[in-house]
């Protein structure tokens, strides 16, 4: 599906406020509220939109301690490693990516005990997996929260 500017104002609404209201997602796109609509409607159908979701706060959500991990693996098939990390709840998002590192993983625990279980004792035990190193993240932020604020808060 070819995308026109409408449909990107329509999606920056959308991943600025997934609860927006139609009439909201209208005025945002200088469209009326049934064309609003029926985009909306196609860009799920066509799998553009996969979803509506909330985004949440780790540390008021109890998670204190995130980093990114990266990971090797042996040439196995890819679908054995992902399943094993899908399994792990703390493993938020799964990327794989070219170059020195097969995997780069986000990973939310609740403390460094807790990550420190989920790098030693959960990644490093799927068959496959060579190594890992991770990153401990002393602060994260979504770019879009911060275009979305008022200069003073930023």
């Amino acid at each position: 599906m070819e995308l026109d500017e409408i449909d990107h104002r329509i999606l920056a609404e959308l991943q600025r406020d997934a609860r927006a209201s139609m009439s909201a997602v209208a005025r945002a796109a200088h469209i009326s509220r049934a064309s609003a609509y029926a985009r909306v409607n196609k860009l799920v159908e066509t799998g553009v939109i996969t979803g509506f979701s909330a985004r949440v706060d780790p540390v008021l959500a109890g998670l204190h301690s995130s980093a990114y991990v990266t990971v090797s693996v042996d040439q196995a098939p890819w679908q054995d490693v992902r399943a094993g990390l899908i399994e792990i709840p703390e493993v938020v998002h799964i990327a794989l990516v070219g170059g020195e590192v097969d995997l780069l993983l986000l990973v939310r625990a609740r403390d460094n005990h807790d990550l420190r279980r989920v790098v030693l004792e959960q990644l490093q035990s799927i068959p496959s997996v060579r190594a890992t190193k991770t990153w401990l993240i002393f602060e994260d932020f979504d770019p879009s929260d911060l275009r979305n604020a008022p200069a003073e808060l930023t």
